[in-house]
């Protein structure tokens, strides 16, 4: 496609841009229709798509064209119909890589830019094939551009149109992955740390609204992702699942700190409305962990592959033994008001992890887990799944899966079978819930132990 770029100099930049678009769409045709494995897009084609749709400059001496904003918005205009218009997905996938894969060089920026408004405007006018396309884009790319990508979409549509989440609420069922992705984004994005990193009111109805419709939503990319490749480290996690159990869990003490420090500051209150949102969420997320075993055991995977890993618990637990010493040196509220709201933070955290055991989403031992838990304080709950039996899945006569996210770092991999360790098998059943919850059955190490479960805090 060289050849063209003399034809598309004396266009304005619209012109130009449209023109390129048109033989880039014929040019992926003809490269998929020829059965070159892998379809390519040459860097002849990349710097002609730098030049002239994100107009970064040939060389130093040349200066980049600009559009205007109306310009620009025609540009999108004419992007959106170009893959509505092209019903093979493959090209579909190849031009938006072409388009917006990150090349690490000053178009970054542009592409980045770009990319935003596109994916703003597909939500917005209902374009599938753009969501489908960003969604592959957000498995594929490091999670710090993803995480961008995601705070211009909630900047769009929960913080700067009021009225608008329900235009970004309505594709979940119309892009499931882009979702899925999504929600990985966010949860990323948002970890609680401070203020700033607290998921806006309108953007956490949204979410936990998509995973009560659908908990399956939150498994979209894993039942759809191919196992033979090897996810980029640097990615995003291949399920929100780490993400969803990090707002679950730290939600107490982080609304408490932040609620404290706006009323400090003369504003109002958001505890109350974010409480039951965060109980309907851990419930999900544990329901979401039971749909698990058959299908993990339907893709030979239980005890392969992790999806929630060690390092992401290692971190939370290090955050909650922060938020924890925050809350017992600086609270304003009653000692007994604080020790309910880290009991409860501690059996969310007991909840998650001997939930996620039981159903092969977490691979290790106890001892791996009493290692990470250990500067927290006593809880029942907690203690009782860390002094239960070792579970070792890796006693399955298979190896760990080169696709997990961490395999390197994964426990499976860096903790052998220890002789002194009875194994147990993968299948070991749940702690014994009250009657009123017959879907937990019974673990043998807790026979007659309650399971305090409690959403409606």
């Amino acid at each position: 496609m060289g050849d063209i770029r003399q034809s598309l100099l004396p266009r304005d930049v619209l012109s130009a841009a449209k023109e390129l678009l048109y033989h880039l769409d014929i040019y992926i045709c003809n490269l998929v229709q020829s059965g070159r494995q892998p379809p390519q897009v040459d860097s002849k084609t990349l710097e002609l798509v730098e030049e002239f749709i994100l107009h970064a400059p040939k060389d130093r001496n040349t200066p980049g064209r600009r559009m205007s904003a109306l310009q620009e918005l025609q540009l999108l205009e004419i992007m959106c119909s170009c893959f509505q218009e092209q019903s093979r997905d493959t090209v579909r996938q190849l031009m938006f890589s072409a388009l917006f894969s990150l090349q690490g060089n000053q178009a970054d920026e542009s592409r980045m830019a770009l990319l935003g408004k596109l994916v703003s405007m597909a939500i917005a006018v209902g374009r599938i094939p753009i969501l489908e396309c960003a969604a592959t884009w957000l498995q594929r790319t490091h999670r710090v551009y993803c995480i961008r990508l995601a705070q211009v979409l909630v900047d769009d549509y929960c913080s700067m149109v009021p009225g608008s989440v329900p235009t970004l609420q309505n594709i979940h069922s119309a892009s499931p992955r882009f979702c899925c992705q999504f929600i990985t984004a966010v949860t990323t994005l948002y970890d609680l740390n401070s203020e700033e990193l607290t998921p806006p009111l309108e953007l956490l109805q949204m979410i936990v609204s998509w995973i009560q419709d659908d908990p399956r939503l939150v498994l979209i990319t894993f039942l759809n992702t191919p196992l033979s490749g090897s996810q980029p480290i640097s990615s995003l996690d291949l399920t929100p699942l780490g993400g969803l159990v990090r707002w679950c869990v730290k939600a107490p003490l982080a609304y408490r700190r932040d609620s404290k420090q706006a009323l400090t500051n003369g504003t109002t209150q958001n505890e109350p409305e974010t409480g039951p949102l965060f109980s309907a969420l851990h419930l999900s997320v544990l329901q979401v962990f039971m749909l698990l075993p058959n299908i993990l055991n339907e893709k030979g995977l239980f005890g392969r592959l992790a999806l929630l890993q060690m390092e992401s618990l290692a971190a939370l637990t290090s955050d909650l033994s922060r938020l924890l010493d925050q809350a017992d040196k600086h609270t304003h509220a009653s000692s007994a008001d604080t020790h309910a709201l880290s009991q409860l933070t501690l059996d969310r955290l007991a909840q998650a992890l001997q939930v996620a055991m039981a159903n092969g989403a977490l691979l290790c031992s106890r001892e791996d887990l009493r290692a990470i838990c250990s500067r927290l304080p006593h809880n029942n709950l907690l203690q009782l799944v860390l002094s239960g039996p070792v579970m070792y899945y890796n006693n399955i006569h298979t190896p760990p899966l080169a696709f997990s996210p961490h395999a390197a770092h994964s426990p499976i991999a860096s903790h052998p079978t220890h002789p002194t360790h009875p194994a147990h098998t993968p299948h070991t059943p749940l702690a014994t819930h009250p009657s009123s919850h017959p879907q937990y059955p019974a673990q043998p190490f807790m026979t007659g132990m309650p399971f305090p479960f409690r959403p409606s805090h």
